[in-house]
């Protein structure tokens, strides 16, 4: 394949990586069978990358959910906590304040808990999506060595044409 093809993706570039190298095995054309077997190869590469993508789309997914659940019950607990300090204020204004107070701080160590767990699964999902970027450059670099050792058996299968001949 030179480097201005492009190879299709999906099923349709592992179906045509199939009849490419069947077709190359009943015309005896090793070159084009070689082709068939990389353009699958590529099409199973990137089947992998979507699907490790897709993962990754997924965990972000959760972790935005798990975010929105995060603020909307520091919320709940911030209303209930104003709720409270008014029945509170009918009572006495010291109290409320007292109350008013204890509020705030729920609120803020809750917003912080909030926060950092959206941190933590920010950097999970990063993680995540770096493996994945690993896992694909580590299986684009593997298709880069197939490729290279099926160029020199291709050599060497010319060689050996060539002397024969």
């Amino acid at each position: 394949m030179t480097e201005t093809e492009k190879t299709t993706a999906g099923l349709v570039g592992k179906v045509a990586g199939k009849v490419k190298e069947k077709a190359g095995e009943v015309l005896d054309n090793d070159e084009l069978a070689r082709e068939g077997r990389l353009q699958q190869a590529q099409s199973e590469v990137n089947a992998e990358a979507a699907e490790q993508a897709a993962v990754a789309r997924q965990r972000d997914a959760e972790a935005e959910l798990e975010r929105e659940k995060a603020e909307t019950e520091a919320e709940l607990e911030r209303t209930r906590a104003e709720v409270e300090a008014e029945k509170e204020a009918a009572a006495a204004e010291s109290e409320q304040e007292r109350l008013e107070q204890q509020a705030e701080t729920e609120a803020e160590r809750t917003k912080a808990e909030a926060e950092a767990a959206e941190n933590a699964q920010k950097a999970k999902a990063t993680e995540v999506e770096r493996e994945a970027a690993r896992k694909q450059a580590e299986d684009e670099r593997l298709a880069a060595e197939l490729e290279q050792q099926a160029d020199r058996a291709e050599a060497k299968a010319d060689a050996i044409d060539t002397k024969e001949n």
